[in-house]
């Protein structure tokens, strides 16, 4: 019941909000006193200048991320898998954890630190290399780098968690047998250690299609400056611009709820799509 009820208030009653989409918001007015103005908001949003741009730039960053990062934690996992020192199996593990449980902004203010032009680590190596030192945070080319690099650095490990988990469960007779058989250590990996691996990664690859177009705001805004800014402004930023920062309600919703809109058709077609392949799915 307890459960029940947090999902009615903070999941289904702020669904209301949406018709502010709709309408014409007035504070003053309040939700229901607001004029309807039917998709006159998704129409100034469709025809804004900023549009294509967020929605590139969106795509940009998830799909970068997806391709690049997704695969990161499977390999990780299956890696130390093979390692047969748990001591040391156990320390990389906790290390490669760790960054997870660094907030946003500290994160964010290490990156403005490593990166600086002046004074940071990366451009003292280049130096010593014999390059030039480079603003990574003011080159709108650069961005899109910082923002996927550091983040599979961050979240690799507690991404793999959920893969250690699922080749614990392996049927150690199976590799047993594979070994008598003669198979090598990475054809062990390959017919014995993925097969057992693919349903979870279906699953979880699904669950990130689903969110493609949800760039987390927090770290794009708090890397975001003037000179980037046709690289690093997503949608979840063009929202808290034009909702919060303008007081722009009506239209800083439809912004949302098409991006909600959008990952939902997503969801169902990665769902429909492995279902039909794989027979596995969410549903």
């Amino acid at each position: 019941l307890p459960a029940v009820v947090y999902l009615l208030l903070f999941n289904y009653k702020p669904m209301y909000g949406i018709i502010i989409a709709f309408k014409n918001y007035s504070m003053r007015k309040g939700i229901m006193g607001s004029p309807w103005i039917g998709f006159a908001n998704f129409q100034r949003l469709f025809s804004s200048y900023w549009f294509p741009i967020i929605l590139k730039n969106t795509l940009t960053l998830s799909l970068l991320s997806l391709v690049l990062g997704f695969p990161i934690p499977i390999i990780l996992a299956l890696a130390l898998n093979e390692v047969q020192h748990s001591r040391f199996r156990k320390g990389f593990q906790t290390i490669s954890y760790a960054p997870h449980f660094i907030s946003t902004v500290v994160m964010c203010g290490m990156l403005t630190l490593y990166l600086s032009p002046s004074s940071g680590i990366i451009n003292k190596f280049i130096e010593i290399l014999g390059g030039d030192s480079k603003n990574f945070l003011q080159d709108p080319a650069m961005f899109k780098w910082v923002y996927v690099l550091s983040g599979i650095w961050q979240e690799m490990g507690w991404g793999s968690i959920i893969y250690f988990a699922t080749l614990s469960g392996v049927d150690r007779s199976l590799l047993e047998a594979a070994e008598i058989d003669g198979a090598s250590r990475l054809q062990k990996i390959w017919y014995v250690n993925l097969p057992v691996l693919m349903p979870t990664i279906l699953i979880l690859l699904v669950l990130n299609c689903g969110s493609l177009l949800s760039v987390g705001y927090e770290k794009v805004f708090l890397l975001q400056n003037p000179t980037n800014l046709s690289a690093s402004e997503v949608i979840s930023t063009f929202v808290y611009k034009s909702g919060l920062e303008k007081a722009d309600f009506s239209f800083g919703t439809a912004t949302d709820l098409f991006n909600s809109v959008v990952n939902s058709i997503i969801l169902l077609t990665a769902n429909a799509i492995s279902k039909k392949t794989t027979e596995t799915s969410l549903f």
